[in-house]
């Protein structure tokens, strides 16, 4: 087998392959001979289908095969030899044909790049800490009774938190909204479910009453005829319903899953769910601050496009709705970023090689156990995970994840950050 290498890009390589014709041609004698043994035609007995029948019948097919189970064999051989790392399967391009007692053919890929020596010791890591309080758990226990209220009519005019039922029709110039009758929707006052100067026009009122006024459509309110726009608004009021909130209680408890309704069992329950949550935020906030600052301080290192393009892929199909497929100028912006994620990415693998950090089985039986523990049947979804590689797999990568970033804060130059809980799960309030 002869291979040669050319150098085609930073970390493009063009990898030639030749191997002998005979190779070819005995193990294709050999695969139609073990045929010969097992194959079933119709008209002739097993194993007496002469071999002009099988070479006319499967002589193509079985060539086809061979040739790729030797292209792949003698690619591994040959990235071997040449100490070559390629990222994803190469480009193979070939004839098929021998030529000068020889078959050749050439894969084309990108390999990983050469690392830098990784200093983290000047790196300025801001690791977050919080705790969970006696108030973030009143504050749940406030957020679960919100989800749980009912809603009662009242005669009294509207307020904050009441459910207003209404009708109305909009008129802009010469364009009404609908263009006959009215249309009913309905609203929490307050919630945020519509704009504010709606909210504003529908408190203070009273089920049946009828009023008209005025008002500025958001800009990107759903109608394009109304959005950004003053509109004269016709409203009807159908009816107004106060919110009732369930007491916390033995009852409330046992919605939960608190079989006797111990309020302490409760609270401490709550509790361990907002740290499991606290936790996972806080190592995804560290993750983020350690990947920043090593794509920041390697953001020239030459990284494989192909995997950068499909970081960015990813990105951008992420957000577009599901089944859609994002558009080449999503695609595009997303590149600087794909790019610094990609080198982050490889920089943390390359530690982790350089540290010999191993997966912490027990950090991946935690981080299980609390993915499964927001399931209604969490043996099921344990099960589920182990019993599929690819999902078990992409664990034990947040893991290994989690275990350098661990690493870059303890040799970095780290401070702690103090927060609140709602700082670090609501960092966009805070």
């Amino acid at each position: 087998m002869q291979v040669s290498v050319e150098n085609i890009g930073t970390l493009e390589r063009k990898l030639t392959v030749k191997f002998p014709a005979e190779r070819f041609e005995t193990q294709v004698s050999a695969r139609i001979a073990e045929m010969g043994r097992t194959v079933r035609l119709k008209g002739f007995r097993p194993g007496k289908v002469p071999t002009t029948v099988i070479k006319q019948r499967f002589g193509d097919q079985v060539r086809g095969e061979v040739l790729s189970d030797l292209i792949g064999s003698t690619l591994r051989e040959a990235v071997e030899q040449e100490k070559l790392q390629p990222i994803a399967n190469p480009a193979i391009n070939t004839t098929g044909q021998p030529e000068n007692g020889e078959i050749a053919y050439t894969a084309v890929f990108e390999i990983m790049p050469e690392f830098p020596a990784v200093d983290v010791s000047a790196l300025e890591i801001h690791r977050p800490v919080a705790t969970v309080t006696d108030a973030d758990i009143d504050k749940m226990l406030e957020t679960l009774r919100q989800q749980r209220r009912s809603f009662e009519e009242t005669d009294r005019a509207s307020a904050d938190t009441d459910f207003v039922m209404f009708e109305y029709s909009a008129q802009v110039d010469d364009y009404c909204f609908p263009a006959e009758g009215k249309e009913r929707a309905g609203s929490v006052i307050g919630s945020g479910t519509l704009f504010k100067a709606l909210d504003e026009a529908l408190t203070g009122r009273k089920a049946g009453e009828s009023f008209e006024t005025e008002i500025t459509f958001p800009e990107d309110f759903r109608n394009e005829q109304l959005a950004g726009k003053a509109a004269a608004v016709d409203f009807n009021i159908i009816k107004v319903q106060e919110a009732k909130l369930p007491d916390i209680d033995e009852e409330f408890a046992k919605l939960f899953g608190i079989a006797d309704g111990d309020l302490e069992v409760f609270r401490k329950e709550v509790r361990a769910n907002l740290e499991r949550e606290l936790k996972a935020a806080l190592m995804a906030r560290l993750k983020s601050e350690v990947a920043e600052k090593l794509s920041d301080l390697h953001g020239d290192l030459d990284v494989p496009k192909l995997m950068v393009q499909s970081e960015a892929n990813n990105m951008a199909t992420a957000s577009v709705p599901r089944g859609q497929q994002p558009p080449p100028q999503l695609v595009d912006a997303a590149m600087p970023i794909a790019r610094k994620r990609v080198i982050a990415g490889l920089l943390m693998g390359e530690i982790a090689r350089k540290q010999d950090i191993k997966i912490d089985r027990k950090l991946v039986a935690e981080q299980l156990a609390a993915i499964a523990s927001t399931y209604e049947e969490p043996e099921k979804v344990i099960e589920l995970y182990n019993g599929d590689p690819q999902l078990m797999s992409g664990l034990q990568n947040r893991v290994i994840e989690d275990q350098v970033a661990e690493w870059v804060a303890d040799h970095a130059a780290t401070t702690h950050l103090d927060l609140s809980f709602d700082e670090v799960m609501r960092p966009t309030n805070a």
